[in-house]
């Protein structure tokens, strides 16, 4: 399950509560796309602001939504009692594999990290992706650790947070990157600006943000790279030039992602967890009209 598209779905929240109906809406979207995997409860699924309850019906229903199509679930948390129970609430769900960050509030040290995954690995029945994300966890893998890592029987994926932005740069970074891993474990890219310089270098997956919400537009980036037209790859990806600027306009993509949902009908406008607050009427405008040029889907 760790190549071609994995979409990763907003999970809408309004002021009652996650908005089931809107997230099924949205699965629904991925699973008529016939995505390769959906990765659910992540960054922009707002793991890190619901409850064990709220995350473990999430996980159920989106197993139940997605059919056929392998659905990973993020169980990311501080301290490694709550990881492995929300492992075993999303082993329960049916979940296909494990999203693993190093989230961090006292500073990790490497050897923290190997023995958490080692630790989540053996008890867990599933195959686990290393979720490196430095912005949002705070802790940064080395190419030493996530060779480390890779030995681990259980991983299967690293889930990178981007590549160099010039093609010789990014094709060195997965090469010298892949030395290191395990053969059979993959190397996905996410920060979508970089998807289409990551799956040129030889990254086997898109970890995609954009791909959640717009998975026809996503797919049709990563058939591309499947078939090796690394032009149309990069005709598509530069195309969505004005979606990733307003990724950096707004720190990131999850405010961009949830007003776009609202355009599109699909829940409310305003549907991110407290403290973050809904972008402006003139912001979200401004995505709509992103939307309708692009023609995204």
């Amino acid at each position: 399950m760790f190549t071609g598209l994995s979409a990763f779905p907003l999970t809408p929240v309004t002021t009652s509560g996650v908005d089931e109906r809107g997230f099924r809406k949205i699965l629904a979207r991925l699973k008529a796309a016939r995505v390769d995997s959906m990765g659910i409860l992540g960054s922009t699924g707002s793991y890190a602001y619901l409850t064990r309850e709220q995350r473990k019906r999430i996980a159920t229903q989106a197993k139940q939504l997605a059919g056929d199509i392998p659905v990973m679930v993020c169980v990311g948390a501080l301290s490694t009692d709550a990881i492995l129970h929300l492992a075993e609430d999303a082993q329960s769900a049916g979940a296909d594999a494990l999203l693993l960050p190093a989230v961090s509030y006292q500073s990790l040290r490497n050897e923290e990290v190997f023995d958490l995954f080692a630790t989540v690995t053996r008890q867990v029945s599933v195959p686990v992706c290393v979720y490196d994300n430095p912005g949002t966890t705070h802790f940064t893998f080395t190419d030493e650790l996530h060779g480390l890592l890779s030995s681990l029987e259980g991983v299967r994926s690293v889930k990178i947070p981007g590549v160099p932005d010039s093609p010789t740069a990014a094709r060195e970074r997965v090469d010298t990157l892949r030395k290191y891993l395990r053969p059979g474990v993959t190397i996905g890219v996410s920060g979508d600006a970089f998807a289409g310089l990551g799956l040129k270098a030889g990254c086997e997956v898109w970890y995609s943000v954009c791909g959640g919400l717009f998975p026809e537009t996503a797919k049709q980036i990563t058939e591309a790279a499947a078939a090796n037209d690394h032009a149309r790859v990069t005709v598509l990806t530069t195309r969505l030039e004005p979606l990733w600027a307003l990724f950096r306009k707004h720190g990131g993509s999850i405010r961009v992602i949830a007003a776009a949902a609202g355009v599109l009908g699909l829940t409310d406008t305003d549907c991110l967890p407290r403290p973050l607050l809904p972008l402006s009427a003139g912001d979200i405008a401004e995505i709509a009209r992103v939307i309708t040029m692009l023609d995204l889907k």
